[in-house]
């Protein structure tokens, strides 16, 4: 037994189980793909997503939840070294760390995703409609239907539980419209099993069902309604196309109220904890319902406001000063409908413990965050330890890692907690994966070959333009089918349309086919920022056979739509100037050659605290060379001041045990009493100097890492610094 495990350990699976595709799930399995892991990414719905493909907007910047999650939707997909299991749940677990085997459970989507081609004819022949769950039940859609617009996989799936053939053997006239004889309704559930190396659980979470809260009346009364189904309100791929309507009646509301805290911060449901996003994601729709609609009221009864989070505060204030969003502190007691006009009447008690009663037309209930009997049960079966909330069980120094080796946690399984820090937590996840596998990286990956690229020289420019509407983002304010038919006249433009999400995987497939159809040479695509867009673009004509750098953006949305939001003619007049001079630029755009350089593969790392430390670990045990510069005399940073934390645990035996590690392991050079005083160089191939006890000496280096950690604010305020009886909380800490 001692032999197998010495054998699991130095000679581990190239390959990692991310289970749950939200967009933690996702950004884990993009990290270890393109570090050189093989991913399998396990989805028990019919798409990858998660929570996050159902928002409209993110806080605290408004971009588009869509425009985030579709280029790593592509990339995802397009990844060979990522495969995409949806349908599916984790059966069982054996095996240890650096060796696992799992068996998967995979249900039925009664259409085989290898032989479709998502043309669609089955949705329109199917007679049946269902509720729309990723719509929150506010439409319906059909029993043949694929989950979302820019789903991925693209492929529809059938409803079990309201199929006529699988639930009376009737109908089937789906079957014969099939051309490739994809729909298979006698498909089967199926076993598989499959070998990792380490597992990454991204489970997610379950919003608190309002129900359990009857004084509220969701459920009861029509215009009382849940954070998640106003989200779907308000998006362009929504049951009301992006239009605020009140469910009961269809008439926009003019005051809408939200509460907050339901499922969050209440002992008597055993949910003391608070759900971290609420607060901001509130204020976010407050804002985003009063861009949709001038005249809206909002108004948000809150506990406490909680905007913790970096630039969280200006939102907020934002929220109050420009959009003239109400915050009252309240806890309501009660909401009832008044018969005649379903609008609601809420009573609440002020501060100042005035009873009020106040008329809303709609009433949106902040639900939070929890776990399910599904997660739970499955985190029992693998022996996964759970808090007394549920919630994946983590110690304060290792909250990546879960109660099994070679198991990891990230995201909103391990508590409550918002996109940012989610992403964060799954970058950190594949972090520890990569370390714990690093002696098998590079060992189960496949690669792709490429179309050769046509050769355009001597060919006149025959330039595509694609005008993004970004679901309402553009569309709202710049006249995008005018832009569009403006392009149509530009020089050398062939062909010129709008698109509701050019990033969409449809849209992609449809560029390339105009590429070929049109014998396209160059491509200007109107939409969002280059910044997170341009690539994704960039491999889409790669894939149809052109130069990825015969392309050129224009953005629409930052320059146009986002800051003239208020001036639609000006915004659209700025949208065709852009669009303009992008054309101009892409008619004297000529194919370059990517050339590929070694790289040093050794980091640096600036700051000797805490992070710069792990940061280290992290680096070295992935099998990289590391130098640690810190400016002091040693290591540990501000955490060398602090004792102990609220929770009473030791912090400096914390730190005395991770400068041990990092002083011993043999990957680490450490240099003390340090600084950096020049640097030089390029991605991949850096040269910084550092200035120390032994001189002046430089560093080669691929990566830098910044941990160089912050100054205590010392106020000018309140007598510190005159009078000895005023402290810091950091001086009494170290008194």
């Amino acid at each position: 037994m001692e032999a197998k495990l010495e054998n699991q350990k130095h000679n581990p699976v190239g390959a990692v189980m991310v289970v749950g595709a939200g967009i933690s799930g996702i950004q884990a399995s993009l990290d270890l793909a393109n570090s050189g892991f093989r991913v399998y990414l396990v989805e028990e719905g019919p798409a990858i997503g998660g929570k996050m493909a159902q928002l409209d907007k993110t806080f605290p910047t408004n971009d588009c939840s869509m425009c985030i999650l579709g280029p790593k939707f592509i990339e995802c997909e397009r990844n060979v070294n990522i495969k995409i299991i949806t349908m599916a749940t984790i059966k069982d677990i054996e095996g240890e760390a650096g060796h696992f085997k799992v068996r998967i459970l995979r249900k039925p989507r009664y259409i085989d995703e290898e032989l479709c081609n998502n043309c669609g004819i089955c949705i329109e022949y199917c007679p049946v409609r269902v509720p729309d769950v990723y719509n929150q039940e506010l439409c319906t859609t059909k029993c043949m239907h694929i989950y979302f617009p820019q789903a991925i996989p693209a492929v529809p799936l059938v409803d079990p539980n309201h199929c006529l053939f699988l639930n009376m053997q009737e109908c089937k006239i789906c079957a014969p419209t099939c051309k490739r004889e994809a729909i298979n309704l006698y498909q089967e559930e199926e076993i598989s099993e499959l070998e990792v190396g380490a597992i990454i659980l991204a489970l997610g979470y379950e919003p608190f069902d309002p129900m359990l809260k009857p004084e509220y009346g969701y459920g009861r009364f029509k215009n009382v309604i849940t954070s998640l189904e106003f989200e779907r309100i308000l998006s362009a791929s929504g049951p009301f196309r992006g239009h605020i309507q009140r469910p009961s009646d269809g008439r926009e509301p003019k005051k809408v109220a939200w509460i907050q805290c339901v499922g969050s911060r209440d002992v008597s449901i055993g949910r003391g904890y608070c759900s971290s996003v609420c607060c901001m994601y509130a204020t976010k729709q407050a804002i985003i319902a009063k861009e949709h609609q001038d005249t809206l009221e909002p108004t948000i009864f809150f506990i406490d406001l909680r905007a913790h989070g970096k630039e969280f505060e200006r939102y907020y204030e934002r929220a109050k000063e420009k959009y003239h969003v109400r915050y009252i502190r309240s806890m309501v007691s009660s909401v009832k409908e008044l018969q005649r006009t379903k609008n609601l009447l809420v009573t609440y008690n002020l501060e100042n413990r005035d009873f009020r009663e106040e008329e809303f037309d709609l009433v949106v209930l902040s639900i939070g965050m929890g776990m399910s009997s599904t997660i739970k049960k499955l985190a029992q079966e693998l022996s996964i330890d759970l808090n007394h909330y549920d919630f994946c069980k983590t110690e304060l120094f290792s909250p990546l890692h879960t109660s099994r080796p070679g198991i990891y946690v990230c995201g909103t399984f391990s508590g409550p907690r918002d996109i940012p820090d989610s992403v964060m937590q799954a970058s950190g996840a594949a972090s520890e994966a990569e370390g714990l596998l690093s002696s098998a990286r590079g060992t189960l990956i496949e690669t792709i070959e490429k179309p050769e690229e046509r050769d355009i020289s001597g060919e006149e420019p025959r330039i595509a333009v694609i005008v993004c509407n970004c679901g309402t983002n553009i569309a709202s304010v710049v006249d995008v089918k005018e832009v569009a038919r403006y392009a149509q006249t530009l020089p050398n433009v062939v062909y010129a349309t709008d698109s509701l999400f050019a990033c969409a995987k449809d849209s992609q497939e449809i560029l390339k086919e105009i590429i070929e159809k049109y014998n396209l040479n160059r491509v200007v695509v109107a939409a969002c920022t280059p910044r997170t867009h341009e690539y994704l673009f960039q491999e889409t004509i790669r894939e149809a056979g052109l130069n990825r750098f015969l392309f050129e953006m224009a953005n629409i949305r930052e320059h146009c739509s986002w800051v003239h939001s208020s001036h639609v003619t000006r915004a659209t007049e700025k949208a065709k100037d852009l669009v303009r001079m992008a054309v101009a630029k892409a008619r004297l755009l000529e194919p370059l050659e990517q050339k590929f350089l070694e790289i040093n593969h050794e980091g640096l790392i600036i700051g000797g605290g805490i992070a710069g430390m792990i940061s280290a670990l992290s680096l070295a045990d992935m099998g990289f060379r590391v130098h640690l510069v810190e400016k002091t005399d040693q290591l540990g940073g501000m955490a060398r001041k602090i004792n102990h934390t609220l929770g009473g645990t030791n912090i400096q035996s914390y730190v005395e045990s991770l400068i041990e590690k990092v002083s011993k392991h043999p990957s680490i050079n450490i240099y003390l009493n340090s600084q950096v005083v020049g640097a030089s160089g390029f991605l991949g191939n850096f040269k910084t100097k550092i200035n120390g006890n032994s001189g002046e000496r430089s560093i080669d280096h691929g990566v830098v890492i910044l941990a160089t950690g912050a100054e205590v604010l010392r106020p000018n305020e309140y007598l510190y610094g005159e009078n000895p009886n005023v402290l810091t909380s950091l001086d009494l800490e170290e008194a």
